[in-house]
């Protein structure tokens, strides 16, 4: 625990230059034939289902078979891992929270993938009917 604190809280800081005046200033989408690299570490900024804005980083690596990858986020409040496939320009994510306050909280994420990398798409939780939405962008 006494890691995840300054990690958290550098995140934080990154995040601030993540906030509305960069909101809508995205890549184009990738062309769904030509989709970049997703493997690396994600700077993360969304707002769940009931609204409420969060943060924290996201990792992606290399998953079992062609054009799957493996998630974890670390965001606040919670730690998160999903498996994912990517169809086109989509990653398509199942995920599930592995430890913090709500261990049994699950759902699913669609993403669009840009020519940059950047990911954008919405987040749902198992059992409700609201969507969240999320932003992710590769760490240079």
């Amino acid at each position: 625990m006494r890691r995840l604190l300054p990690f958290l809280v550098v995140c934080l800081v990154l995040l601030s230059g993540c906030g509305e005046d960069g909101a809508g200033k995205l890549a184009p989408d990738a062309d769904p034939a030509g989709v970049p690299n997703l493997v690396g570490s994600y700077v993360v900024n969304g707002f769940d289902p009931l609204g409420t804005e969060y943060g924290g980083h996201l990792t992606i690596s290399e998953g079992e078979g062609l054009n799957r990858y493996d998630l974890q986020w670390i965001i606040t409040g919670s730690i998160q891992e999903g498996i994912a496939s990517l169809e086109g320009n989509q990653l398509i994510v199942e995920w599930s929270t592995v430890d913090g306050l709500n261990r049994d909280v699950s759902g699913t994420a669609e993403y669009t993938v840009t020519e940059a990398g950047e990911l954008y798409g919405t987040r749902t939780v198992a059992g409700s009917d609201e969507v969240g939405r999320e932003e992710a962008f590769p760490n240079q």
